[in-house]
């Protein structure tokens, strides 16, 4: 498991930052509908995020880190996976996400990512726009990179690399990936190993994809929550090198 209903993210909230946010029903190229929350600055967004989340899928972790984005002055909009199998109804932290899991096919979460992605410039929220996901919200951001989408950039914490049900993961699709690419990994992470991440830096260095693999030392998987307080300095890291990497393909 990523998140688990106590998580969020380790980043204060700006007091006094002017934000407002709502909860979206998203139409998918397959007629698909989802759930999202987006949450907007005042006045003009300085760019777009489309937040990836776990395989829980929309959570409070990702409304709260939409919120944290917003607070900085960019449009950020996080989507859920699941409506296809459990609806677009608000859930509890009963949600059996291990169970749900089976269900999902990463073709269809890259269908719902590119809806939030047409949906943030169609509606005029931001024509520049990122993906960012944790763990199989990684591997989506990275993955949407791979498609025909002209993404500013893909931001991945602690993503999947390998295959997903069969399908290409981001080490095998990193020839593809048209837009810079920042993967920060945890270094004592058991299920993406640092011979994964090397394999990812490789394929991306071949295919002449700008990239940054950062390994975060002594971090397991899932590392980029507030109850790992031993992990702090590493969540600090990576936040920032997620926002400067923002701000330079802005």
């Amino acid at each position: 498991m990523c998140t688990e209903p106590a998580s969020r993210p380790p980043v204060a909230a700006i007091k006094g930052a002017a934000v407002s946010h709502a909860d979206l029903e998203l139409t998918a190229m397959d007629g698909n509908r989802l759930a999202a929350f987006l949450a907007l600055p005042e006045g003009r967004a300085r760019a777009g995020i489309v937040l990836a989340p776990d395989i829980r899928g929309l959570s409070r972790f990702y409304e709260e880190l939409a919120l944290r984005l917003a607070e900085l002055g960019y449009a950020a909009l996080a989507i859920d996976y699941y409506g296809r199998v459990a609806g677009v109804a608000k859930r509890g932290p009963d949600f059996p996400a291990r169970e749900m899991l089976q269900h999902l096919d990463i073709d269809e979460a890259l269908l719902d990512a590119a809806a939030a992605i047409d949906h943030l410039r169609a509606e005029g929220i931001a024509s520049t726009v990122f993906t960012f996901g944790c763990c199989y919200g990684g591997s989506v951001a990275w993955l949407a990179a791979a498609g025909d989408r002209e993404l500013a950039g893909a931001i991945g914490f602690h993503g999947g690399l390998g295959t997903r049900g069969g399908k290409p993961g981001p080490i095998e699709r990193a020839a593809d990936m048209k837009a810079p690419i920042l993967a920060v990994q945890g270094g004592a992470d058991p299920s993406i190993t640092l011979e994964d991440d090397a394999a990812f830096d490789g394929a991306l260095s071949a295919a002449g994809v700008e990239h940054e693999v950062v390994i975060e030392p002594d971090a397991p998987h899932s590392f980029f929550d507030v109850r790992h307080e031993e992990f702090a300095e590493q969540s600090a890291d990576a936040w920032r090198r997620a926002l400067e990497f923002i701000e330079q393909h802005s």
